[in-house]
């Protein structure tokens, strides 16, 4: 008889046992999805800081791209980082923080991306700038405004936590428009309690 329950000692059993997929938690992490969707998804604070960066990349080439993701990924490991310092600064930023503040530990990480798919806004440094090769972005901006994309759980390394992406579009309220999209990194181990 398995005796596994949803703790976190559980999803260590089912981790050891097979692979876990964001399906084992699809229905608590869709309830997550529809609550920030229909609430502070919604924030201006959110989608005019998108808008005002699709504005400002409007014209940016793939090798623009390429080069600010190159730059971004070098100062990660650097001492020096003011293209990171820019974007953690930033009022998004500061929002998804208090965001993930408030969240008490469910949420690991969020960030922002614009419709190429670079960073807008996030509550942690990424380990790049431009999402936009990644399913997280693939399959939200680019399907529509009721899209959703739960990754698979994985142990996060940094965290010490079992967590699953979801990937929301941000939508535009005044014409439904998608003008990026979201990704927030979720504790299932918390989702269990």
């Amino acid at each position: 008889m398995n005796i596994c329950k949803f703790t976190a000692a559980a999803i260590v059993c089912a981790m050891a046992a097979w692979p876990v997929s964001a399906n084992e938690f699809e229905a608590p992490l869709r309830k997550v999805s529809g609550e920030i969707a229909s609430g502070w998804l919604k924030d201006p604070a959110i989608v005019e800081a998108v808008k005002k960066q699709n504005q400002a990349n409007a014209n940016i080439s793939q090798d623009e791209i390429v080069a600010l993701d190159k730059k971004w990924r070098a100062e990660t490991g650097a001492g020096d980082q003011p293209m990171i310092k820019a974007v953690l600064a930033n009022g998004l930023s500061k929002f998804l923080k208090s965001k993930k503040e408030e969240s008490g530990g469910l949420f690991t990480e969020i960030f922002v991306m614009d419709n190429k798919g670079l960073n807008v806004g996030q509550s942690d440094v990424t380990s790049d700038y431009w999402q936009g090769d990644e399913a997280k972005w693939k399959k939200t901006f680019s399907v529509g405004a009721n899209a959703l994309h739960l990754s698979d759980v994985e142990k996060d390394e940094s965290t010490q936590t079992f967590q699953s992406q979801i990937s929301l579009p941000v939508v535009d309220p005044k014409d439904n428009s998608v003008v990026g999209a979201i990704t927030l990194g979720v504790n299932v181990e918390l989702l269990a309690q």
